[in-house]
């Protein structure tokens, strides 16, 4: 399946001109490599409630707890036939050693995500909609959100591959603008969603907030987490060179400086401990840490999250 979605810009002074183009999140070579990647789809969080994703464990008997109504992408052999032929309505079986995990996608749309060909928000868009392809092709549910000083929610969970459609359309409408509080965001991700489930954070992570803590304290609280940090390419190596004057697009504040080497070296060792922060989160939280520069291998980035990989902080990674 190929769906196309144009996004547009709201004039942040950092954006690029990709933002207003017709997009496609998700094309067909896109769509390939994630129906391969699909086998590797292991949910970790616990839930109360049941649901379609059966358990991981090996041997012994699922015990049948309910019927629910059968959803476009539902596996059909999980279909309770002799139910369907006594009421003509198909439903499926729902068994107690199964686990029904939701996963809730938080993008950063605060402005400094317009900078970058591509910009990190378009990047972010595409990696949210191939994760949300597999776990909607697991018949799995799946929410987006943004985030900027506060999470905003912009889809109602959907769940099997007819829901699709609705998320990307979701993603479709988040647009770049105002500053960001990453520790807030995720704070609000987890009071709103009390059940535990899998929470995808995509975000250049350049917030000097405390963003730490509330990453770990959403996994105490049961939460899967997993940390996508989308970069451009002038973000890894700036292409400044003597006088310029930087201007934050979050806060119009502006900085003259003289980019030389030293400042440029100085730099590369901030990126370097914010790199190392993200790996030393990730692995508090029990959770993954991938980071994208640009549009390029957006699969194997979703690739390590399915694999619980710790994104090394080496400067040979990156």
């Amino acid at each position: 399946m190929t769906v196309d979605v144009t996004t547009t810009s709201q004039g942040s002074s950092a954006g690029s001109s990709d933002e207003r183009a017709p997009k496609t999140l998700l094309d067909a070579d896109f769509l390939r490599e994630l129906e391969a990647m699909r086998r590797l789809v292991r949910p970790n969080a616990r839930s109360a409630q049941a649901g379609t994703h059966l358990g991981r464990k090996r041997g012994g008997h699922a015990e049948f707890s309910e019927h629910r109504g059968y959803v476009a992408g539902d596996d059909p052999r999980r279909v309770d036939w002799a139910a369907f032929a006594r009421t003509g309505a198909p439903v499926m079986k729902v068994f107690r050693a199964e686990e029904d995990v939701a996963v809730r996608l938080v993008v950063d749309a605060s402005a400094s995500s317009s900078f970058g060909s591509p910009s990190k928000l378009s990047v972010a868009k595409r990696i949210a909609g191939g994760i949300a392809y597999l776990a909607l092709a697991e018949s799995e549910r799946a929410v987006v959100t943004y985030g900027r000083e506060r999470l905003v929610p912009v889809s109602s969970p959907v769940r099997g591959r007819a829901g699709l459609v609705k998320v990307l359309a979701a993603l479709d409408t988040i647009v770049p603008s105002g500053g960001t509080c990453l520790a807030q965001v995720i704070d609000d991700a987890v009071t709103r969603f009390r059940r535990p489930g899998s929470l995808v954070v995509l975000s250049d992570f350049f917030d000097a907030g405390p963003w730490g803590p509330s990453i770990v304290r959403a996994a105490a609280a049961g939460h899967d987490v997993s940390l996508v940090q989308v970069l451009a390419a002038e973000d890894v190596a700036p292409r400044w060179d003597g006088d310029v004057t930087l201007v934050d697009s979050e806060t119009d504040e502006a900085v003259e400086l003289t980019f030389d080497e030293a400042v440029r070296e100085a730099y590369e060792r901030r990126l370097l401990a914010l790199f190392r922060k993200l790996s030393e989160v990730a692995t508090r939280a029990r959770g993954a840490y991938a980071r994208v520069i640009g549009d390029t291998s957006l699969a194997a980035t979703i690739r390590e999250l399915l694999t619980r990989k710790v994104e090394t902080w080496d400067p040979s990674s990156s």
